[in-house]
């Protein structure tokens, strides 16, 4: 493993898209309307604690967890062009993200619906990220 040999302009663009994922697919035309019912939620009820720059902060350093490890996966695993990039996150996303997660869902009692809307996001951004980070690399 060398992080000399990571490109690192590879993995901030492709945590800038992670974020730009999260960002769309959680926007008010598109699943937080759904997602925000589904967890019992009111629409005038303000997500997050009482600090937003907390939230927001912690969700792009995470972003940015994300981008790396796919990044030092992508270079052990010798994978070199954006359609094997893709498929490893996709495969991280679903196999690990998505299987993770679902008991969480499930023992917090918030349900599949909640699941599915979060992990389709997981799964969409990782595997985005795979193949920007291995084509570019």
């Amino acid at each position: 493993m060398n992080f000399a040999e990571i490109n690192w302009l590879a993995v901030l663009i492709a945590g800038v898209v992670g974020i730009a994922i999260g960002a769309l697919w959680f926007g008010p035309k598109a699943f937080y309307p759904i997602w925000w019912k589904a967890l019992g939620q009111e629409p005038t009820d303000q997500p997050g604690d009482d600090s937003m720059a907390k939230v927001f902060g912690i969700t792009f350093a995470a972003a940015f967890v994300q981008a790396i490890t796919l990044a030092i996966l992508i270079q052990a695993l010798g994978v070199t062009d954006f359609l094997n990039g893709a498929l490893l996150g996709a495969l991280v996303g679903f196999g690990i993200g998505a299987a993770t997660s679902v008991s969480h869902r499930l023992f917090g009692r918030q349900g599949l619906t909640v699941w599915l809307i979060e992990v389709g996001q997981d799964i969409v951004g990782l595997t985005l990220m795979g193949a920007i980070i291995a084509g570019l690399g």
